[in-house]
């Protein structure tokens, strides 16, 4: 490959990402696709291919708030859009318009609004007027609730207008729910209803151009009012209405029923009540709107969450056969809870009576809770999305009666994701976080010839800890599967992978459906068992006996090891968050102790023998790098050479030497001699300031003794180590715009010593470099490199905060060596996989 004129392609292959852990997060549009925020980044998924296909950069702040124009609400009158917009709100109060192009699926940043919340958005809802018209509002912790108007180009070269209609000041008890409705009957008003800290729903009136008055307050519920939905006009005979929903954190649920009485003028001779049914309403407040007069009434109380109601939501309406109507609005009730169950609640037909008719997820004891519940477009599929930032949907597969079923969604950490490693023949891609779980991604042999081929996704959970995890390594060379974890305590953990993934893993990856026997022999634990505390993971084995054990010393109460067991088997297809956080765990084989202080760093060597582990320091001794034996996990090695933190350690890929760089801006390398009995021979051969400031990565030349470190001060260095192993500077690449956070090095063609360096950034940027390095011999007395910026990222296929470590699948486990596989991580939650075609 000459590196002169290569053309290098990137492609995206798989992102996973976790739901910020926010009410009003998550928005499910009328283009059928679903939005939600994870860290600074708005993540767009789809629910048909259980795929996440876009991030979106914009935002510094963390994403509190989406909400689609047109959203699931109004999908029947959004057939003919080409385009759908998406406003997102974040924790600073910036709120941004984005534009989806339906014809070639591209994303565009509108504009963001003039006029910011001073603190966190905590709401944005809004309806279209028509089908170029729209209108907000959005509500903030900062006391004030803003309306707009935003008008959407009708060609596509032209911009949005967006006026500011209104700008209500509530006062020091934030609003954290709102719902907009034009108002019953052909008035021209809006109604918006809000809902915050203090118990009341406040209704505000006003007219399209602006000024809103507050109309009412709606009394009864008795604790914070969590969620508003007002449903479309019903129309029952003459009189025209509209029903708001509204739940709260005492676990009910109010239908409120608001009905045109007439204009100001004519009201005393035309109003009739209607018949009092059982299910008719209690007298509320009447308000004046305009020249309009309104009946406000309490329909119904649902009473059947034992938690906290996060969200309800109207059935979104669907086209009517009767065209003067256009629609119809179903009376149809969606709500999530904290008590880990979503509801469906509908009219009985007879009595009129509201009642649960569907009830989902109350067997999920890993989801903790429900934040909020969306109805697809087309109201035959459910989503929830839950305290352990992860989704759960079911659809509604029944034909004749209701038949809800899990599906599989994107699932993803849900805090900053902190390391990646591959398994050593590139089978998967396991990653760690701060959201104390490992989680191990894999592509999906798809044996349905019909489908669109092969998907990553997340297929086990190895580890669901008690601390945030900062750092992980697979360990190479022959045998089972292990990797060794480090996490905000001082131990470092081996896992082995139990028969249960070994047949998952089997059956994923081959194309063959039977599975080794001699694997099988060998591995005599099936899965794992969370222990009560969620610190170390016991083994289930394969010929294990369930007796059921007599608690008669305690009164059969089992205080603290009351942990359901876990029922490890072998998956067939990709795995929903249930099976995941519970039956995916992997047994802990050891700990290795000896460090002083939380763990940061680990890596293993290309022969699976030897692991060196770091962990954060402010002195000499604690900063010692240890060295652990592979099987025996006995401590072998000491190493010192730093007074600050090792940020990250590679042994070079013929393991004679490890290099480290540190927080005090230095590398040092370390030359590893194996005696015959096991021994570990170590000396350090090197240490050098390397750059002004920290040093965040490093990386190997798989192909010599050359490697590049990337500091803080937003540079990356090229050295080369001589046989006398003194090391030379090479290269300083020209300076990046923004700290250079992760790095590393792929060989492409050994003869001529070329390959490629991934860099990624603390902006979340990623550049990938290509290198060629000049060998030094007689006719060239020192040694050089070539080098040729071969590619940026586009922004929106790059993270969207500080990129934490980048890793190339091994270009030895790939069939076609000139399609390389990038996988990266970063504070934005997300794991990302890139294809790079080098032609």
């Amino acid at each position: 490959m000459s590196i002169n004129n290569s053309k290098t392609e990137v492609k995206r292959l798989f992102i996973g990402a976790g739901c910020n852990r926010i009410v009003n997060n998550v928005s499910w549009g009328a283009s059928d696709l679903v939005s939600f925020g994870a860290q600074n980044a708005v993540v767009i998924f789809c629910p048909k291919s259980a795929q996440i296909l876009t991030t979106l950069p914009g935002h510094k702040a963390v994403v509190n708030c989406t909400h689609w124009l047109p959203s699931n609400k109004f999908a029947f009158k959004a057939k003919q859009l080409e385009r759908h917009y998406l406003l997102s709100g974040d924790a600073d109060g910036v709120i941004i318009l984005w534009e989806l192009s339906l014809a070639d699926n591209k994303w565009r940043h509108v504009l963001q609004l003039p006029k910011s919340h001073k603190k966190g958005v905590t709401c944005i809802t809004g309806f279209m007027v028509s089908q170029t018209d729209a209108i907000f509002a959005t509500s903030s912790s900062d006391g004030t609730v803003f309306v707009w108007d935003v008008v959407f180009p009708t060609s596509s070269g032209c911009e949005c207008k967006l006026s500011c209609l209104e700008t209500l000041v509530v006062g020091s008890r934030p609003m954290v729910t709102l719902s907009l409705v034009q108002l019953p009957g052909n008035t021209g008003l809006i109604a918006l209803a809000m809902g915050g800290l203090d118990n009341k729903i406040y209704l505000y009136c006003g007219e399209r151009t602006g000024k809103f008055v507050r109309a009412c307050e709606l009394k009864g519920h008795t604790d914070w009012i969590r969620s508003l939905d007002f449903s479309l006009p019903i129309f029952s005979g003459e009189v025209d209405s509209v029903l708001l929903v509204s739940s709260s954190q005492d676990k009910g649920i109010r239908i409120w029923k608001l009905t045109l009485r007439g204009s100001l003028a004519n009201i005393e001779g035309t109003y009739k009540r209607g018949e009092i049914g059982l299910a008719s309403y209690i007298e509320g407040p009447v308000f004046v709107a305009g020249s309009f007069s309104y009946q406000i009434s309490l329909e119904s109380l649902l009473i059947g969450h034992e938690d906290w109601v996060y969200s309800v939501q109207w059935q979104p309406p669907s086209l009517a056969a009767e065209e003067d109507i256009g629609f119809y609005q179903p009376q149809s009730i969606l709500s999530a809870s904290m008590d880990k169950t979503m509801m469906i609640w509908q009219p009985e037909r007879k009595t009129g009576i509201w009642m649960n008719v569907v009830t989902v997820g109350e067997l999920s004891h890993c989801a903790l809770g429900f934040y909020g519940g969306h109805w697809s477009p087309d109201a035959r599929s459910i989503l929830a999305h839950g305290y352990g930032g992860s989704f759960h949907m079911w659809k509604n597969i029944g034909v004749s009666s209701d038949n809800w079923q899990p599906q599989k969604v994107p699932s993803g950490h849900f805090a900053a994701v902190t390391d990646i490693a591959w398994a050593r023949c590139g089978e998967y891609l396991l990653s760690v976080s701060h959201d104390q779980t490992t989680r191990i991604f894999a592509s999906w042999h798809n044996r349905d010839p019909q489908s669109d081929g092969d998907s990553w996704n997340e297929i086990a959970r190895p580890q669901v800890h008690g601390h945030d995890i900062n750092c992980a390594t697979v360990i190479q060379g022959k045998g089972n599967h292990r990797f060794v974890s480090g996490a905000e305590e001082k131990v470092a953990r081996v896992f082995e992978a139990p028969l249960s993934f070994l047949k998952t893993l089997h059956y994923a990856t081959s194309e063959q459906s039977s599975f080794p026997e001699d694997v099988q022999a060998d591995v005599q634990v099936l899965g794992a068992n969370m222990s009560a505390l969620g610190l170390s993971q016991k083994p289930i084995y394969v010929n294990a006996t369930h007796e059921i054990q007599e608690n008669l010393g305690n009164d059969g109460l089992d205080t603290l090891e009351s942990v359901p067991d876990a029922v490890p088997v072998a998956l067939t297809e990709p795995p929903i968050e249930d099976q995941l956080a519970w039956h995916t765990l992997w047994p802990e084989s050891h700990k290795l102790y000896g460090h002083g202080n939380e763990l940061f760093s680990l890596c293993c060597d290309h022969e699976g023998k030897l692991v060196a582990s770091s962990c954060k320091a402010q002195s000499a001794t604690v900063a010692e790098i240890w060295l652990w034996q592979v099987g025996s996990w006995k401590a072998v090695g000491r190493l010192q050479s730093h007074s600050l933190t090792v940020t990250q350690m590679e042994f070079s890929h013929d393991d004679n030497l490890l290099l480290a760089v540190s927080r005090d801006r230095q590398f040092s390398i370390f030359k590893i001699n194996r005696a015959g009995n096991d021994e570990i021979d170590y000396k350090l051969v090197a240490r050098q300031e390397a750059h002004k400031r920290i040093i965040w990565a490093c990386s190997w030349n798989p192909f010599g003794h050359e490697f590049a470190t990337g500091s803080r001060d937003k540079t990356v260095k090229i050295w080369g180590v001589e046989k006398t192993s003194s090391v030379k500077p090479l290269l300083t690449l020209p300076q990046f715009d923004s700290s250079v956070t992760a790095l590393s090095w792929v060989g492409l063609d050994r003869q001529r010593n070329d390959g490629l360096l991934a860099v990624g950034m603390e902006s979340g940027l990623l550049q990938i470099w290509s290198l060629h390095v000049e060998r030094s011999d007689d006719s060239i007395p020192t040694p050089g490199v070539a080098t040729a910026q071969i590619i940026r990222l586009d922004p929106f296929m790059c993270h969207v905060s500080a990129v934490n470590r980048l890793a190339w699948k091994n270009p030895e486990n790939n069939e076609n060596s000139a399609n390389l596989q990038l996988a990266s991580c970063g504070a934005d939650h997300c794991v990302r996989l890139y294809e790079v075609i080098v032609h």
